[in-house]
């Protein structure tokens, strides 16, 4: 039988899929932005802070002293 996915891991690499995108727009920024203007910076700062998102998403223990 197979296990079920669990869906915090899932979030987790899918946010970081997302900053690996992010950072590859941050490379192809000035195409970006002579194509389309502001739009590149605003994209870049949404798919960065949804990949820092899911990464973060599911932290349920207390942080070490």
């Amino acid at each position: 039988m197979k296990p079920s996915p669990n869906p915090s891991k899932t979030a987790f690499w899918i946010g970081n899929a997302l900053l690996a995108v992010a950072l590859l727009m941050l490379f192809y920024m000035n195409p970006l932005a002579e194509r389309f203007g502001m739009l590149a910076f605003v994209g870049w700062a949404i798919v960065a802070a949804l990949g820092v998102y899911l990464v973060v998403k599911d932290r349920h223990e207390e942080p070490p002293l």
